[in-house]
């Protein structure tokens, strides 16, 4: 099938790779212009934009998709169908009918679940024992086309959002790759969502990744898990300084003699080969931080120099 690609790294990559060599014409990468990245703020092409252009497919950058030049520029290229992967821009309308055998959206959830824009986080921190990928039908509201094909697979009970993310990247392949065979074929079956059953992952802001030291620690694991690597959990230390938490576990119990340490939330219960800190109900074990300005490293290697107070609390105002 001639299609035009639309997608961002890096979940996209992998199934742009499929697609590619997978029998399918790509006749246009569609993504964003691409961005200064690093301390030197150099221009880096997209592993997408590298992709495509050693496979001959023309690579369009707009910077806004309901551009007149750019919606012209791909109705000249002919798709027959648009195949989209965390492109992140809402296509309008004249977009969703230019393709005479639709456009198909690779979603990181098993819809109706987790629309919307991180849908890996939402499953992490609602403590989703499963998740998935679904090829759906695209429609102007938000992720509610009927879905052609779902797969599912466990979450990791240690898996951060990044991890999760690189293995539904390389399902969502196998998803798209089966599922355009299947509309191809004409062998494609369309399946309403059930809108009792729908839950919106909205997307994350900086400010997301600051942690709640009322919640309980399980909770706060989730939290960690669905904010790594962006935009990373952090609290702040006596000082005001910040402290990334970067790998941590709920504990299933701490034995503490003094209660009224453990009725304190954010206070440091230990602070040696781990950095222990009491939760709204259990306490979190912190194996990995990241200080500001620095790399991240075991939590033992920073405690040995950060010398914290005995009485030391953690998330104070930053």
């Amino acid at each position: 099938m001639r299609l035009a690609f639309f997608g961002s790294a890096p979940f996209a990559t992998p199934i742009l790779e499929r697609c590619l060599a997978g029998g399918q014409e790509v006749c246009a990468l569609v993504t964003g212009p691409d961005r200064p990245q690093g301390r030197g703020r150099t221009i880096v092409a997209s592993p997408l934009v590298d992709l495509a252009r050693a496979a001959g497919a023309r690579v369009l950058q707009p910077r806004r998709a309901d551009d007149a030049g750019f919606l012209s520029e791909l109705a000249a290229l002919g798709p027959e169908a648009l195949l989209v992967a965390s492109f992140g821009r809402i296509l309008p309308e004249q977009l969703l009918a230019l393709p005479p055998r639709g456009a198909y959206n690779v979603h990181a959830s098993l819809l109706p679940r987790h629309r919307g824009a991180s849908p890996v986080q939402a499953a992490i921190r609602a403590g989703d024992e499963t998740t998935g990928v679904c090829l759906q039908r695209m429609v102007l509201a938000l992720d509610e086309g009927d879905v052609v094909l779902a797969r599912s697979t466990p979450i990791g009970a240690a898996e951060t959002a990044g991890e999760l993310l690189g293995r539904l990247a390389l399902l969502g392949a196998e998803v798209a790759l089966d599922a355009l065979e299947l509309i191809e074929d004409g062998r494609a079956s369309f399946t309403p969502q059930d809108e009792a059953l729908a839950t919106y992952a909205p997307k994350l802001a900086k400010a997301d990744g600051l942690i709640d030291w009322s919640l309980s620690a399980v909770e706060i694991d989730r939290h960690v898990r669905a904010v790594t690597p962006w935009p990373g959990a952090r609290t702040s230390l006596p000082d005001g300084r910040a402290l990334g938490i970067a790998r941590a576990r709920a504990l299933d119990e701490v034995r503490l003699t003094d209660p009224e340490r453990l009725a304190c939330r954010g206070s440091v219960l230990r602070a040696g080969e781990s950095l222990v800190v009491r939760a709204g109900e259990g306490a979190l074990e912190v194996s990995e931080v990241t200080p500001a300005g620095k790399r991240t490293m075991a939590a033992a290697d920073w405690l040995r120099g950060a010398r914290l107070a005995g009485d030391a609390a953690l998330g104070g105002a930053e």
